[in-house]
């Protein structure tokens, strides 16, 4: 998509501009590979987002290496990369992103009166900083994005001469940060109106809106600031991001399709494909998404109640202002067992929005007869649980566990014997604790010693029964560095111990990264052990 393009169709279409794998992967503990990036972003590309902000090539080689590569692969989408407002930040942004097809410089800097303490500059002096970097961002780049951190806590006349200066230094773009969350959505309006009225040359750019969870206000919000007239929205899969959260994609999306009687405005968004990027971005990123959570929790098209149930059966629309289907969201539910065969499986995978190669679906299927073997009856959130868990516990992985028996009941203490492969070479370790899962826990630890705390440990049923799959979710920190890890099994202590060393991995995973001159792309666990 060329800026031209953009322009064109400002006055009755909204941008989409997904932050996932920037703003996105900024939540505590949401790091994502470089393979998930790039997964992620073929699977935005191709549900018709029309920004992808990729990164911030400047804070890593890996980050770096991400936007450059996602700039690479990308067909429709405009992809940008962050940067700060100095020359050096802004000259890495541009060499990350400058062989896309349609590469977009995205700089900022804080504006309100807190921000600028911070960085010690007068108002006059930024006023100089945002011309200069922006300007030459715009020598470099014709499309070029501006963002007054803090804008909604500015004073307005300050924020009108800022985003003045922008628009005369050439930002094509201006983005209107919520970034605290502080705004009401009769607030997020006006300030956007206030601009278009008072700022010369406000009618010949995009304003967009970037809004924060903290109050649970960030869609309405961002659907406030399109009422007033911005005309592109920041938001991530899930809502994802620092704190509560952004704007979340899908949320705004859909409100913007099902309520177009108010809001006349279109995006370009393949909605069938919001339910398979819901997944893919919760398996990445281990964030699992809330069962009430709008548009895609597991909760959005379930109805207890008599009356709601009646009324379903009868005619969805009394209770269903939208179709599962619209969102990719399959409305049967068929059992699999032991004697479904590949093409079954391939099959119900493809409607529950995961698409596998052949040698993906052969390693898949090893996976769904072992559960099958286990399992009497397999359901659609069991086959979601197992493509998880394959995504998360990796063959390449540095640490695997190959073996693990626990020993548990009401005579202590309960003895973990483990064997796992640390970059291929077999450890045996026994080791009790307090429980199963913490001798399972602490076996991992004498094979792999690290300082990390685990913060939470978290485990929930898949579906009904006693032979349900438990999905474990554990979060753990280390110096700073927050990483998840997920893992489900019928065995509620051996998907502990996976998760536990997903968590492991992920974090080996961040040490290399943030070391200097890191290869992101391999991983070494001598280099990374604190032993």
């Amino acid at each position: 998509m060329t800026q031209t393009k953009i322009e064109k169709s400002a006055q009755d279409r909204v941008l989409i501009f997904d932050t996932t794998l920037r703003d996105g992967e900024q939540s505590p503990g949401a790091t994502m590979s470089h393979a998930e990036k790039l997964e992620i972003a073929a699977l935005l590309d191709e549900m018709g987002v029309d920004i992808i902000e990729a990164g911030f090539p400047i804070a890593s080689d890996g980050d770096f290496e991400a936007v450059s590569a996602i700039a690479g692969l990308a067909k429709s989408s405009v992809i940008c990369g962050l940067a700060r407002a100095n020359f050096k930040d802004i000259d890495r942004c541009w060499e990350a992103i400058k062989h896309a097809h349609h590469p977009r410089i995205h700089t900022f800097i804080g504006t309100s009166p807190l921000h600028r303490d911070i960085t010690k500059l007068s108002q006059d002096d930024m006023i100089a900083r945002i011309h200069d970097t922006v300007s030459y961002a715009r020598n470099l780049c014709d499309n070029v994005q501006w963002s007054p951190m803090d804008a909604t806590r500015t004073e307005h006349d300050y924020l009108c001469r800022v985003v003045e200066t922008a628009i005369k230094a050439g930002a094509s773009t201006i983005n209107i940060p919520d970034t605290v969350g502080y705004t009401a959505p009769a607030e997020s309006a006006a300030l956007i109106s206030m601009l278009l009225e008072r700022v010369p040359g406000a009618d010949s750019i995009i304003f967009a809106t970037h809004c924060h969870n903290d109050l649970g206000m960030a869609t309405a919000n961002a659907l406030a600031a399109v009422g007033a007239g911005a005309r592109q929205i920041e938001c991530t899969i899930n809502g994802l991001g620092e704190r509560a959260g952004n704007t979340a994609l899908e949320e705004v999306v859909m409100a913007l399709r099902v309520r177009n009687d108010i809001m006349p405005y279109q995006t370009g968004i393949d909605t069938t494909k919001i339910m398979k990027a819901s997944r893919l971005v919760a398996t990445v990123s281990g964030f699992p998404v809330q069962f009430n959570k709008a548009i895609v929790g597991k909760n959005a098209f379930l109805h207890e109640s008599g009356i709601h149930q009646d009324g379903v059966l009868k005619n969805a629309e009394t209770f269903e202002i939208m179709r599962p289907a619209d969102i990719g969201l399959t409305e049967t539910n068929l059992v699999m067992g032991k004697h479904s065969g590949r093409a079954a499986l391939r099959s119900k995978l493809s409607d529950l929005g995961f698409d596998l190669a052949d040698n993906q679906l052969n390693d898949v299927f090893v996976r769904f007869k072992a559960l099958a073997d286990r399992k009497k009856e397999i359901y659609d959130d069991d086959l979601i649980a197992l493509m998880q868990d394959s995504a998360t516990n990796a063959q390449n992985d540095t640490l695997q566990i190959t073996h693990l028996r626990v020993v548990c009941g009401t005579e202590g203490p309960q003895t973990a014997d483990l064997t796992m492969t640390v970059d291929g070479s077999v450890h045996q370790v026994s080791a009790t604790g307090d429980g199963p899962v913490d001798a399972c826990f602490k076996a991992v630890q004498m094979v792999f010693p690290h300082t990390a705390r685990l913060q939470l440990y978290q485990v929930h049923a898949v579906t009904e029964g006693t032979d349900a799959q438990a999905t474990v979710s554990v979060r753990m920190e280390e110096d700073g560095k927050i990483v998840t890890g997920q893992s489900a099994d019928t065995d509620t202590v051996v998907a502990s111990a996976r998760a536990y060393v997903n968590a492991l991995n992920k974090l080996i995973f961040r040490r290399l990264r943030s070391a200097p001159n890191a290869d992101v792309k391999s991983v070494n666990y001598r280099d990374a052990s604190t032993s």
